[in-house]
C-alpha cells in the first residue's frame, strides 16, 4: 500500500497539490484497501484517513491498511469533516458530484477536480494485482470449458448465462455492474452476435449458429476480460472463414504488445489484416483497453493512442467481425505487457464446434 501511495502522490506535482481526495471506490480502494461508501484522503507525508458513514466504520477499520479512520454522518457532515481536515491544503479530487464540488469549493477554494493520478497509478500493475489478474483469468477459462459441456440446441442465451454465474459466484467472481449493460454478461448467439454489446436474451441457440461469449468479471475487486466464440453444428463455410481471420487478427495483434511498443501499432496491426480480408467495414470498436479495477482503464488500444506500453501494464486485445443480421466473431484476451506479452487466458482459440 505504501508503494500504491507513493504513486499516486508522484503524479500530484504538476497538478500543484498537497492532498489527492478518492470518492470513488475504486480509487478509494486502490489508495486504502477498503471498498466502500466513504472518502479517503492521502496527504503528502503519506499520511492517510477515511472519512466514512458509521455503519461503514467497523469494515472501513478492519479492511482498511495503515489508515485512520473518522466517522460523520453522510452529506452535509462528511463534508464539513473534509473541508475541515484539508482547508489549508491545495486538493486534488476525483468528485464528480457536481453539487459535492460546489460544497467543497466554499470551504476549500483552491480544490481541483483530476482523475488523472489515479488513473496514471493505476495503469501499471503491481505483482499483487497480477496474481489477483491471473487467478481471475484462471477461473473464466474453466467457465470456457463449462460452455463446451454445456453449450446445446434448444438452450436459451439467459439460461447459459444463470449456469456460469452460478459457477463463477461459487468461485468468488462477481458481476462489474458496468452500468452500460443490463447484464453481468454477453452472451450472443447468431444475429444477435453481429451486435458487440448485445444484451442476453432468451433466444435459444440453434444449429448453424456463431456464439459469442463475453465473460468480464471481478474477483477481489480485479477484472478479468476474455472473449471466445463458438460454433453449434454445421456451420456456413462464411462464419468458419471469418473466424480464422478474426484469430490470425488477434495472434497480429498481440505480437505487437510489448514494452515500448505504441498502443496505436496493436490496433494497427489486427486492423490491417483484416482490412487485407476484405472485412474492415465490419471491425466496428477499437482493438481493447485497459482493466484492472473498472472494466475499461487506461491505456486505450485504438489507431489514435498515442500511449507507449509500460511494463506490467494490464489491456485487453479483441478484435472482432461483426456482419449484420447474421452473425458476430470475436476473440480476446487479458495480456501483460512484458517483453513478451503474458497472455492471462489458456483456453484454446480454436475454433470449437459443439
Amino acid at each position: 500500500m505504501e508503494e500504491r501511495r507513493k504513486r499516486l502522490l508522484k503524479y500530484t506535482h504538476g497538478l500543484d497539490c498537497d492532498v489527492l481526495v478518492s470518492f470513488e471506490p475504486e480509487n478509494l480502494y486502490y489508495m486504502t484497501g477498503f471498498w466502500g461508501e466513504a472518502v479517503g484522503i492521502l496527504e503528502k507525508n503519506g499520511q492517510t484517513t477515511i472519512i466514512s458513514p458509521e455503519l461503514e466504520v467497523g469494515r472501513a477499520e478492519e479492511e482498511s491498511v495503515d489508515c485512520k479512520v473518522v466517522t460523520a454522518e453522510r452529506g452535509v457532515g462528511l463534508i464539513s469533516s473534509l473541508a475541515s481536515k484539508v482547508k489549508n491544503s491545495r486538493v486534488c479530487t476525483d468528485c464528480q458530484n457536481y453539487p459535492t464540488m460546489e460544497s467543497l469549493k466554499k470551504s476549500i477554494p483552491s480544490i481541483k477536480y483530476s482523475t488523472d493520478p489515479f488513473y496514471r497509478a493505476r495503469e501499471v500493475k503491481d505483482s499483487k494485482e497480477i496474481t489477483i489478474l491471473k487467478k481471475a483469468s484462471q477461473i473464466i477459462d474453466e467457465m470456457y470449458e463449462l460452455c463446451v459441456k454445456k453449450i446445446k440446441t434448444g438452450l436459451r442465451e439467459s439460461e447459459l448465462q444463470s449456469i456460469l454465474m452460478s459457477f463463477a459466484m461459487e468461485r468468488e467472481m462477481f458481476s462489474t455492474g458496468y452500468r452500460s449493460t443490463l447484464n453481468p454478461l454477453i452472451i450472443a448467439g447468431g444475429p444477435n452476435g453481429a451486435l458487440p454489446h448485445a444484451q442476453v436474451t432468451r433466444r435459444k441457440f440453434a444449429r448453424g449458429d456463431m456464439i459469442v461469449v463475453d465473460l468480464t468479471l471481478r474477483y477481489k475487486g480485479y477484472v478479468s476480460d476474455a472473449t471466445r466464440t463458438f460454433g453449434l453444428g454445421t456451420l456456413s463455410d462464411n462464419a468458419k472463414e471469418v473466424y480464422e481471420i478474426v484469430k490470425e487478427s488477434q495472434k497480429a495483434g498481440l505480437k505487437n504488445v510489448r514494452i515500448g511498443a505504441l498502443c496505436r501499432s496493436i490496433d494497427d496491426a489486427c486492423r490491417n489484416y483484416i482490412d487485407k480480408k476484405n472485412y474492415g467495414q465490419y471491425f466496428i470498436h477499437s482493438t481493447g483497453h485497459g482493466i484492472g479495477l473498472e472494466v475499461h482503464e487506461f491505456p486505450t488500444i485504438s489507431q489514435k493512442s498515442q500511449t507507449i506500453l509500460q511494463k506490467d501494464m494490464a489491456i485487453t486485445v479483441e478484435p472482432g467481425i461483426y456482419i449484420p443480421k447474421k452473425f458476430g466473431v470475436r476473440i480476446e484476451d487479458s495480456v501483460i505487457v512484458k517483453d513478451r506479452p503474458m497472455v492471462l487466458h489458456k483456453f484454446t482459440k480454436d475454433l470449437v464446434i459443439i
